[in-house]
């Protein structure tokens, strides 16, 4: 079919003109809160995108499920004239991460504040600067020839930071009009060598939480020589489920973990990483089970992990209070890898707490979300590859992102595969006080979507 675009150099111009509309827009988005935790500002958010989609070209939509109450997606669409019967979709999410604890932050959390080559603010990396990026791209290609290289899609949600939890609903209901043949995934990470690490998976996730009983108040410590105190008890049974080393010791917990292909350990051992950075980022002198080199890349990519989140029990307060609680409660985050089930997961848990004599713990299910990969041979893969190289001068190429996100619901209903590709700087402070997008990344990843949307329309 005859193409009927202009040299991306010509896009890439245009970008660089017309910078400041991109910076306008993602402040405009990031001083308008949309935390999810929180339910705060959805619909506001969720209207504001549809908004600059509109000004941008892009036909948009905000749409909901049969509960209003649950937070809107924004669809957007630009149907193709010269390549109708190809479709690209952008998948990435309106809402924000908590701003807590605000005495951290420099400036106000949703000031959108620009200093040198720095855009500050929740948002303004995770994900509200990388949606920017897709918008703009679809925008120029508008602007400059009038179409599109073939059709894109829009998915944008308002629940990603809280688990993505009607995600599927959604691309269910929506399926017709989200089918697609490939998707770019809502984030990507930039390494300290600004080099774009393009990831083709998402490790799954089982969230939950463990409460153990005591008395039925809170009471004078002195009793603990009578009164078993819940948070010991707490702290007794997750000895059980992980040794010093990072084990999981729950029985067939790794029963299913898909093993690594050649192709995929040959990416593996090509994938650059600074082991003396990454510590010095973190402030840590070692890595769990004393890991280096290819044990380290392999854990990150494809290893099942059981975290802590977070521990409350008892007085956390300023001084001293003798008390013995009469709750403790933990929550767990369990890394997954493709085929991992999670609520099979979770019933092994269970079954693990009662064979080790816990069984009076109450076990609450959070979330849980399968694991998701793309075959290094898809020809998406190298489309996104030389589209990254001649924008960025190089690329790596990562098996699987160590994060979560719904990508198995995307592969599972529109049958599409996913890859992961962004402006986000590895250092950037997201989900932390002082998040920031870097502009310069901003603007190449603008130019470097333009160059997927091109290979990927042939």
């Amino acid at each position: 079919m005859e193409n009927f675009y202009h040299p991306l150099s010509a896009i890439n111009a245009v970008v660089d003109a017309e910078m400041p509309g991109l910076i306008l827009d993602l402040q405009a988005l990031i001083r308008q809160p949309s935390v999810s935790a929180k339910k705060q500002g959805l619909v506001e958010c969720a209207n504001l995108v549809a908004e600059i989609m509109h000004k941008a070209g892009i036909n948009s939509e905000v749409l909901y499920l049969d509960d209003k109450s649950i937070p809107p997606i924004v669809y957007g669409e630009v149907k193709s004239k010269s390549n109708p019967d190809k479709t690209i979709l952008f998948y990435n999410h309106y809402d924000v991460q908590p701003e807590e604890p605000l005495e951290l932050w420099n400036d106000e959390p949703f000031s959108g504040k620009v200093e040198g080559n720095y855009i500050y603010g929740r948002g303004s990396a995770d994900d509200k600067g990388e949606l920017i990026t897709r918008i703009k791209a679809v925008e120029y290609f508008l602007k400059k020839t009038g179409d599109v290289p073939c059709n894109v899609k829009f998915m944008v949600e308002g629940e990603e930071e809280i688990g993505s939890v009607h995600v599927e609903q959604y691309l269910t209901k929506y399926r017709d009009r989200l089918l697609c043949d490939g998707v770019i995934w809502e984030f990507g990470y930039v390494d300290a060598k600004d080099r774009p690490i393009i990831s083709l998976g998402m490790k799954g996730l089982l969230y939950v939480e463990l409460i153990a009983r005591g008395p039925v108040r809170d009471t004078h410590s002195s009793l603990a020589v009578l009164i078993e105190n819940p948070a010991w008890r707490l702290v007794s049974a997750l000895a059980t489920m992980r040794d010093q080393n990072g084990k999981i010791l729950i029985k067939d917990w790794y029963k299913e973990v898909r093993a690594f292909t050649k192709e995929e350990l040959g990416v593996i051992s090509k994938e650059p990483f600074d082991e003396k950075e990454f510590k010095q980022e973190y402030g840590i002198d070692r890595f769990v089970k004393n890991a280096k080199g290819a044990d380290v890349k392999k854990a990150l990519v494809g290893m099942p992990t059981c975290n802590i989140a977070g521990f409350n029990s008892g007085y956390t307060g300023e001084g001293a209070k003798t008390v013995l609680p009469a709750q403790a409660t933990v929550k767990i985050d369990f890394r997954l890898v493709p085929d991992m089930v999670p609520e099979k997961q979770l019933e092994r848990l269970k079954r693990h707490l009662k064979l080790k004599g816990f069984g009076d713990i109450e076990v609450k299910f959070i979330h849980g979300e399968a694991a998701a990969r793309t075959p290094i041979r898809d020809p998406f893969v190298r489309q996104v590859q030389q589209a990254a190289r001649e924008t960025f001068g190089s690329a790596i190429t990562s098996v699987s992102s160590a994060g979560t996100g719904p990508m198995y619901s995307f592969v599972k209903v529109l049958k599409a595969p996913c890859i992961s590709i962004g402006s986000t700087y590895m250092f950037a402070r997201i989900h932390s006080p002082n998040e920031f997008a870097r502009i310069d990344l901003l603007n190449k990843t603008t130019k470097c979507i333009g160059r997927i949307v091109e290979k990927f329309a042939g």
